[in-house]
């Protein structure tokens, strides 16, 4: 996410150039038309991975209700959702995404406006921006939905999926079942899923 930083000038120059030839934001992560694409991951970090989202268990709730109310309001199917100190993510069926990024970009707005006015912060940037993926396949749903569930065990915030208040994971266990989760979890591992895009 962060490796402009890292790149010689030259590069950096080559890099603008083909998002320019390929009409893709400069210096943001691309949104395409998925045409006939339903099923997404949503993978929101705050700038740097700073723990902004983080400060209270109160704002963790806040982010939690005010996802959730968005996806509600826009008619989304929200399958998952885990919001962790310095990230959240998401998997959703829509038939507009670029709508529902839309959404979520005006929450990023009023929470970083919010946050940073309860935190004296004037001026900080709270998010990186929002990236979406599209599901590919049933395998590649199950492996995100049990990614997402995972997110809090994987980052060490707690050892057990149902420790972690802040997402869908108790929901989802409740409505499927321990046995079939877990059965769920063997068919479709995690392995190496977010390796270069979920990090610290």
């Amino acid at each position: 996410m962060y490796d402009w930083r890292k790149l010689s000038e030259s590069d950096r120059s080559h890099v603008l150039k083909e998002r320019k030839i390929r009409r893709f934001a400069w210096h943001a992560p691309p949104h395409f038309d998925y045409v006939g694409h339903l099923r997404f991951i949503i993978a929101a970090p705050c700038y740097e991975h700073k723990h902004v989202i983080g400060k209270s268990p109160e704002r963790l709730a806040e982010c939690e209700s005010e996802i959730v109310r968005i996806s509600e309001e826009s008619g989304i199917k929200l399958f998952a959702w885990s919001i962790l100190p310095n990230h959240y993510q998401i998997l959703v069926q829509t038939e507009s995404i670029n709508e529902f990024l839309k959404r979520l970009g005006k929450f990023h707005g009023s929470s970083s406006h919010k946050w940073n006015g309860e935190d004296n912060t004037r001026g900080r940037q709270v998010w990186f921006t929002a990236v979406e993926r599209s599901m590919r396949s049933d395998r590649h749903f199950y492996a995100s939905l049990n990614y997402i569930h995972h997110n809090a065990v994987k980052h060490g915030y707690v050892p057990k999926w149902q420790d972690w208040p802040f997402s869908s994971a108790n929901e989802y266990l409740e409505k499927v079942g321990t046995e079939k989760a877990a059965k769920i979890w063997r068919e479709y591992p995690v392995l190496d899923y977010g390796k270069e895009w979920d990090a610290e």
